[in-house]
């Protein structure tokens, strides 16, 4: 029988307050005061909480305090990933974000997610994973919604929410975001 940290990831429904669960979050709290209350700032030591926080990331992790997660382990990160200040990732499920990615202030990721049905919501909850491409930048204030993957190379604009999955070297803005043009093309405007 799986566990509910396993149905978790796997993107089963699962109980959200059992004890392994509380207790990883609760884990991952601690740690996150300690990064955007007593640090602040990117010290040595802030570098030291965020390799404990986000133990599966590449050389070159950078955030910004404020920084908010769940678990901080449900992260992948590859290669030199940029935060800035105030972003949220609600890892329940995977997040893997690629090498070489920008990720503006205020960018809120989600792989959480509840049944539309109000007596499963009640106690129930599950997880899509959301991917993220190397070379990627995302815009501030952007949204990142459950089980989007966004390909290599792509800039999606500041205060867009991605609700479907966006392909490789494309720029994509709005509410919900459109690609509005590939990248390795030129304009409209400039042809």
């Amino acid at each position: 029988m799986k566990t509910e940290k396993e149905k978790m990831i796997s993107g089963e429904y699962y109980n959200a307050f059992d004890p392994e669960l509380v207790k990883g979050r609760r884990a991952a709290k601690n740690l996150l005061h300690s990064l955007n209350v007593k640090e602040y700032r990117v010290t040595k030591k802030a570098k030291e909480i965020l390799k404990e926080l986000i133990p599966n990331a590449g050389a070159g992790l950078y955030i910004e305090p404020p920084f908010h997660c769940d678990y901080g382990y449900n992260i992948f990160a590859g290669e030199n990933v940029y935060f800035n200040v105030n972003c949220v990732v609600l890892d329940c499920a995977p997040v893997n974000i690629g090498s070489n990615v920008f990720i503006a202030p205020n960018v809120q990721i989600y792989t959480a997610s509840h049944p539309l049905d109000a007596e499963l919501r009640k106690t129930l909850e599950n997880a899509y994973p959301v991917t993220i491409g190397d070379d990627c930048w995302i815009g501030g204030n952007s949204v990142i919604c459950p089980g989007v993957t966004i390909g290599k190379g792509c800039v999606i604009g500041a205060g867009s929410v991605v609700t479907k999955d966006i392909p490789d070297n494309s720029l994509a803005v709005g509410n919900p975001a459109k690609v509005i043009r590939k990248l390795n093309q030129e304009p409209e405007s400039k042809k």
